[in-house]
């Protein structure tokens, strides 16, 4: 899936600045509307998760807060904060590589789009290109141990 792949690349990107090597890329009409990865210690944010920084750039790039004709590419399963921007942003359909078992909130932990306050949840798919990012987190913790 070329778009997987591009999420990839930002996963890498990530990486070799220092940060968890997590990358996402928006998408609008098939075509890449915002593409980030993880910026968390480069913006001293602990919100700079890469589906925010995209979100926050096709938000700002359509001059609407709400995406529903958007999908989001994400190496790593989103996190309850990040899950819920997601909702809020009425975004079409999440795909995710990698499954979170320790943080992620969409088929781990809280399970955020089956709670009942969620307002919005979009369809989503997992397991897209998922060695690849597991296989660029594990290398990345490995070598920080």
């Amino acid at each position: 899936m070329p778009f997987m792949e591009e999420a990839l690349e930002e996963a890498r990107a990530a990486g070799s600045r220092g940060e968890v090597p997590v990358g996402a890329v928006l998408v609008h009409n098939n075509k890449i509307l915002a593409r980030a990865g993880n910026r968390t210690l480069q913006h001293n944010d602990p919100s700079g998760h890469a589906e925010m920084l995209v979100i926050r750039e096709a938000c700002s790039k359509l001059q609407s807060q709400r995406l529903p004709e958007c999908d989001l590419y994400v190496t790593l399963e989103p996190c309850t904060m990040c899950a819920a921007v997601i909702s809020f942003a009425r975004i079409r359909r999440l795909y995710f590589a990698a499954e979170d078992n320790k943080g992620g909130a969409v088929q781990n932990g809280v399970r955020f789009f089956t709670q009942p306050t969620c307002h919005h949840s979009p369809d989503w798919y997992s397991g897209l290109s998922e060695q690849a990012a597991a296989d660029l987190l594990t290398e990345f913790f490995k070598s920080r141990r």
